[in-house]
């Protein structure tokens, strides 16, 4: 990329519908059509980083929402980086590592913990700046009570603010409900 990209750091309430519109189609183009209603809602209700080229056109995007995860023992208050997506067409040019850059320090300003669901893409991007796959048992507090998700172990990262500790992977970490994907 010959431009440094336009970053613009804002909470859902301060977008407009065309904004967020637009974050919805480039996230439909990012993930070829598979991403589904639901999970745009997860990525609805904190700050969105947004990279904007020269000419105003959105080239990607994630977000971070906060949810509450048990720990042995305590709720902890998580940063969940939700909705990362660069266009296609303008991949591999730093485009997801200042997106992320910005979600990392909203996460060291205000929670305890990052915490994301990689996918294979997506995974090298994370783990070169620092995220780590949780070694633990992964579940959630299901309406029915606590829920083992087995398939989420091994693509669940989580990332620590400078000067915190990274939790006890002897302890699972359990994750709200949502409806949808829970991670």
């Amino acid at each position: 990329m010959s431009h440094t990209p336009l970053i613009r750091l804002a909470h859902t309430s301060q977008m407009g519908e065309d904004e967020l519109d637009g974050i919805r189609q480039l996230l439909d183009e990012a993930f070829d059509g598979d991403f589904a209603e639901d999970d745009f809602e997860h990525a609805l209700g904190g700050m969105h980083a947004l990279a904007y080229g020269p000419g105003g056109e959105l080239l990607a995007h994630g977000s971070v929402v906060q949810r509450r995860v048990l720990h042995a023992g305590r709720a902890l208050r998580c940063g969940y980086v939700e909705a990362v997506a660069v266009r296609p067409g303008v991949r591999r040019q730093g485009l997801g590592g200042a997106v992320m850059a910005e979600l990392e320090q909203v996460i060291a300003r205000a929670y305890v913990l990052g915490a994301l669901s990689a996918s294979d893409e997506g995974a090298a991007l994370y783990e070169s700046r620092g995220w780590t796959v949780w070694g633990g048992r992964i579940g959630a507090l299901s309406p029915d009570g606590p829920v083992r998700l087995a398939e989420e172990e091994g693509t669940t990262y989580v990332w620590v603010p400078k000067g915190g500790a990274l939790p006890d992977a002897a302890e699972g970490l359990w994750f709200d409900w949502r409806d949808g994907d829970v991670l």
